[in-house]
């Protein structure tokens, strides 16, 4: 098994691009379901997330095809052969559930595995289950599986969601475009990913009104048809490498970044002493002055700060001048890699859902070990700044979110590289 040997050597200066974000892509790929005709998608990142959804979409016999180097997606499903999306792909990636609203919409069935990922909490099925019941879907849960059949067709109402879900929100939104009538979803999510998927599927045809607001309105249509559209900058991304100079020192501009995605992020930096600017090609971060200042952090849904940067922001605050307070009110169990960095020397207290975190003037390297994606890149961030060696094992949780890290923080000036396994 592979890992990643991470040597703190001072501060980092240059350009990083940003991918295109793996959440929007992974939400992307299954409105190629809504179609018979062509859809292409620009700007893919190359994850191994993305050849899971590819994995399930062609299980379902769609075509799909990468080309230019993975960063070009072309999909049709004009003669799809099943609508059982099944547990040996989807227990991979929790993105996988996605199928089942547009599948639900197209042929009025859906047999959809219950969704694996990463180990950060339940994250059960039932707002999505609400949602499309809402829109006169029959479904049951049996032996693993949700049996999803709408014999007479979706049909338009109005819901109101009991969380700001994401992932129910797209799967409700995708449904939606099909059914008859108009849908009208409240408290709804207001991520970036979400926009993203309304102006593609805008792009086929769809009707919808809403997105970025907490009231998503869908007037159904009897088909959707081909287009092309480009993925967004991932904002997770962006946010892990603007947190690199944070944690180092120097200045990184981090090309196709945006501060409309990262908001409430780059307000926290602000705050604990980092500077982020916004350039031509980017956003340009720089460390102002010595250590950090401590901050608090709350996560939510957007425009909150987002859970997935609560590890790497943790990270950061295990050097910063004084004691600070992260709050994880999205999902349970997401300090697993609060443990590994205090094996590095850092000082923090876990209770329930609050982690309080006192900054020491420096981490140590040592062996540790990865337990989620954003808990791998965070260690990874530890290490750059920490004195010595440090040794990060289990990476192939950062190949599902994370591409080509290793080169992009090399380019920057880091003592980094990846050891293969036995």
């Amino acid at each position: 098994m592979d890992s990643i040997l991470v040597t703190g050597n001072g501060p980092l200066s240059g350009q990083i691009p940003i991918a295109g974000a793996k959440n929007a892509c992974l939400t992307l790929m299954p409105a190629t379901l809504l179609s018979k005709e062509p859809l292409t998608l620009t700007n893919a990142p190359r994850l191994s997330d993305i050849k899971t959804m590819t994995a399930l979409l062609q299980s379902l016999g769609a075509e799909v095809s990468a080309l230019q180097d993975g960063q070009v997606i072309a999909m049709s499903s004009h003669s799809l052969t099943s609508h059982v999306a099944d547990y040996d792909i989807v227990r991979k990636m929790r993105a996988s559930n996605l199928v089942l609203g547009p599948l639900l919409a197209r042929f009025g069935q859906a047999v959809v595995s219950l969704p694996g990922g990463c180990a950060i909490g339940a994250r059960p099925m039932d707002l999505h289950v609400e949602g499309l019941e809402a829109l006169g879907a029959e479904i049951e849960l049996k032996d693993g599986y949700l049996h999803a059949k709408a014999p007479g067709g979706l049909k338009g109402a109005v819901h109101e969601m009991r969380f700001a879900s994401v992932g129910a929100t797209e799967n409700i939104v995708m449904a939606a475009t099909l059914a008859k009538g108009t849908t009208v979803l409240k408290n709804a999510a207001r991520e970036p990913e979400i926009v993203d998927l309304v102006e593609c599927l805008r792009k086929m045809g769809a009707q919808i009104s809403g997105e970025g607001s907490s009231t998503i309105e869908i007037q159904g249509v009897d088909r959707l048809h081909g287009a092309t559209h480009q993925v967004v900058t991932d904002r997770i991304e962006l946010g892990t490498y603007m947190l690199a100079p944070a944690i180092c020192g120097g200045e990184v501009e981090l090309l196709g970044g945006r501060m409309r995605l990262v908001e409430s992020f780059a307000a926290k930096l602000d705050a604990a002493g980092v500077s982020v600017a916004e350039t031509d090609k980017g956003l340009k971060v720089t460390r102002k002055n010595g250590r950090v200042s401590s901050v608090d952090v709350v996560t939510e849904p957007f425009p909150g700060f987002p859970t997935d940067l609560q590890a790497q922001m943790m990270a950061l605050m295990c050097t910063a001048e004084g004691t600070s307070v992260l709050e994880e009110r999205i999902f349970e169990n997401r300090f697993m890699h609060a443990p590994e960095l205090v094996r590095m020397g850092a000082n923090i207290e876990v209770h329930g859902g609050t982690a309080t975190v006192t900054g020491v003037e420096r981490l140590k390297g040592a062996p540790v070990m990865a337990t989620d994606l954003r808990a791998s890149v965070s260690l990874i961030l530890a290490g750059l700044a920490a004195e010595g060696e440090t040794v990060v094992s289990r990476v192939y949780h950062l190949d599902r979110g994370y591409e080509h890290v290793v080169r992009k923080l090399e380019g920057v000036g880091a003592k980094i590289e990846r050891i293969k396994g036995q």
